[in-house]
Order: structure tokens, then C-alpha cells, then sequence
């Protein structure tokens, strides 16, 4: 099993993010603990349909000096692949629904405020 990074090219806050992704999620989370990531950062389901980590260049340095897999953009979407949870759906935002209510006669919608 292993380990990967993609290269740190996202930026956001002042740094330059990549993606820490496992074969196995138990995996990459000793791998992240090992780089002292909080479990907060760690994004999957329901987030995301593929478990793994934004990490800084910074982290990403440290990461293939601890052993993690270099990879190329096209490298890393075939691991996002093989790796993501089948059958994700992500939870679509339910309509607001609106109570009915009786309008008075003669008042138009308007000036009642709707």
C-alpha cells in the first residue's frame, strides 16, 4: 500500500496546497498523523466522495521525505478514483418549503409582503 502527493500548485491563504491521498483510509490517516495533521482536516464522506487530506507544500515536503508517492495531476486523479467511495451521493440541499397561508381578499400579494 501507499501513500501519494500531488503537487502543490492550489493556492489559498497565503500557501500552496496539494492532496494527500492512501489506498487505504486507516492508512492515511497514520501516514497524516505521522505528519501531525489534525483528523479535522481529513475530508471524505459525506464531504467528499474520495478520503484524503489538503496539505501545504511545506507539509507535501515532508510527506515524500517521510515515503509518500510523487504524482502528476493525471496520476493523481486515477488514485481519487481507485480510491473514492462508490455509490457517493452527495446530499442535495432540500427546497425551503413554505407555509401556505390565506391571503386576505382584496389584498394583492404585494402589499401583504410576500
Amino acid at each position: 500500500m501507499a501513500v501519494y502527493v500531488d503537487a502543490a500548485i492550489w493556492k489559498w491563504v497565503g500557501h500552496r496546497w496539494c492532496h494527500l491521498l492512501a489506498d487505504d483510509t486507516d492508512e492515511l490517516h497514520r501516514f497524516a498523523a505521522q505528519l501531525a495533521l489534525k483528523r479535522s482536516s481529513y475530508q471524505g464522506p459525506p464531504k467528499t466522495s474520495a478520503p484524503h487530506y489538503d496539505i501545504t507544500g511545506f507539509e507535501r515536503d515532508r510527506a515524500v521525505r517521510l515515503g509518500a508517492v510523487e504524482c502528476s495531476r493525471e496520476e493523481i486523479v486515477a488514485v481519487f478514483r481507485r480510491v473514492r467511495v462508490r455509490n457517493f451521493k452527495r446530499r442535495q440541499p432540500q427546497p425551503v418549503k413554505q407555509e401556505a397561508r390565506q391571503d386576505e381578499p382584496g389584498v394583492s400579494r404585494w402589499a401583504a409582503g410576500s
